[in-house]
């Protein structure tokens, strides 16, 4: 046994590079983490049809998606509900609502096409981000300010009794997470949407060159399920 501790807290995030939720609970499978990145607003840029990001349009941060009517562990995987989204003026639409895209594109400046795909949008397929809680405070503290944890946007934070930045090491581990077991894939290499602030869409790029500087632009690791099951904040946490 490596480490071994608790979930400190659960989040999704069911529309990419919008505001997501936390949750008390994820239902979790080798896809990922149920309804997480299960839609995407897509655009075309310089002529290649892909989805958008904050590190293209910041702006999209002022958006969040939500699924009100699944909370925690009452959203199934295969059926996720459609998403809530509230816009930066308060407004709220539903995933289906007409008026949807419209608003969407008014305010992104981008013509927007809504994009739903159960098999998932993370940035890497087929995974669920887990950082480390011994590790975001090592960062304040070298940055001597508190770090918005939403910035990474983790899945499962994990409170552990190891040393700050040791999960870059576990690479091809296993760890125990209540009843689920998920592989350790690899560390995750951070772009540069950590250093938009997730409320101003400020931007910080000291964050980033720390990241860069001492920790090999890394922060947190990637992880895939080896069976479906569902995780809960303050499930026991075992590093094997």
């Amino acid at each position: 046994m490596l480490a071994s501790g608790s979930v400190l807290s659960l989040h999704r995030w069911p529309v990419k590079s919008l505001g997501g939720e936390p949750v008390a609970a994820l239902r979790i499978d080798s896809r990922g983490a149920g309804g997480d990145r299960a839609q995407a607003l897509f655009t075309d840029f310089a002529g290649t049809r892909r989805a958008m990001t904050v590190r293209e349009v910041p702006r999209m941060l002022g958006w969040a998606a939500a699924y009100p009517q699944a909370p925690g562990e009452a959203l199934d995987p295969d059926a996720p509900p459609l998403p809530l989204l509230t816009g930066p003026d308060g407004r709220r639409f539903t995933w289906d609502d007409p008026a949807l895209a419209g608003a969407l594109s008014d305010d992104l400046g981008r013509e927007v096409e809504l994009v739903r795909d159960l098999a998932l949008m993370p940035d890497l397929q087929d995974s669920l981000l887990l950082t480390v809680e011994a590790s975001h405070a090592a960062l304040e503290d070298e940055l001597a300010r508190p770090i918005d944890l939403r910035r990474f946007r983790t899945n499962l934070h994990l409170r552990l009794d190891a040393d700050a930045f040791a999960e870059q090491r576990w690479a091809g581990r296993r760890v125990r997470v209540g009843e689920a077991e998920l592989e350790l894939l690899h560390p995750c290499v951070r772009c540069a949407i950590p250093t938009r602030d997730p409320d101003t869409a400020e931007k910080w790029p000291e964050l980033l060159r720390r990241l860069a500087r001492d920790h090999e632009t890394i922060f947190g690791i990637n992880a895939r399920a080896v069976r479906p099951a569902t995780v809960r904040a303050g499930d026991p946490v075992t590093v094997l």
